[in-house]
């Protein structure tokens, strides 16, 4: 039996938008270091960052159009890293 390939070609205005995209929340992360937002600082930043990454996860990587499986298996990860750091912030909380 023969398997099928299927490729998937991504149009270059794409990666264009999102070039665009991960620049400006590049840019919007540094900004927001520069505000005073108390506790809510270093959550935005990284709200900002998880966002980077699924961009690059989806479009890069090409997740987006990979198996099933594979996207719940990086969405597994993403909620075992969102556990650790939630975990890790109760800790620096309540000490």
């Amino acid at each position: 039996m023969e398997k099928e390939q299927h490729t998937h070609i991504v149009k270059y205005k794409t990666y264009v938008f999102v070039l665009i995209a991960l620049l400006f929340m590049t840019f919007t992360s540094v900004a927001i270091t520069s505000l005073n937002l108390g506790p809510y600082t270093v959550s935005a930043a990284l709200l900002l960052a998880g966002c980077k990454s699924l961009l690059v996860l989806l479009i890069f990587m090409h997740l987006k159009f990979d198996k099933k499986f594979y996207a719940i298996m990086a969405a597994s990860v993403f909620l075992l890293l969102g556990c650790v750091i939630f975990i890790t912030f109760l800790d620096y909380l309540y000490r």
